[in-house]
């Protein structure tokens, strides 16, 4: 599976932006997704995650400003981002892996999830 991700840029803190990320290949279907961030001199961080079935899971600084979804027929998943500050500014990635499970949610680690795409930056100044 070969991710690609687009729709990153530099916008002022409040301010929105749509990130996407289509997938080649036809398991797209079966596999959970997930985003990851990563900022300079930091750790890759879990974002969300989202199972086959299109639950989704949310770390604590993206509930309620971000949104996940994914359009199975188009092999594209999407991340719209609200209300961003400048903590939100990093790379972001796209991550695909099988169906694990951590209770009922996808997961979110790291070494879940198998393919990666190369990254969107996203700015955010304040």
């Amino acid at each position: 599976v070969r991710l690609e991700e687009s729709g990153g840029g530099s916008v002022q803190s409040g301010g929105s932006l749509r990130l996407s990320c289509v997938a080649s290949g036809n398991i797209y279907i079966n596999l959970h997704m997930a985003w990851f961030r990563q900022a300079p001199g930091k750790e890759r961080e879990w974002v969300v995650c989202i199972k086959r079935d299109g639950s989704p899971t949310y770390a604590d600084s993206a509930k309620g400003r971000f949104t996940i979804s994914r359009d199975n027929g188009k092999n594209t998943l999407y991340l719209q981002m609200n209300s961003l500050n400048p903590e939100d500014t990093a790379m972001y990635y796209c991550a695909a892996g099988p169906q694990v499970l951590i209770g009922k949610s996808c997961s979110w680690q790291t070494s879940d999830y198998y393919f990666w795409g190369q990254g969107t930056q996203v700015t955010v100044s304040s």
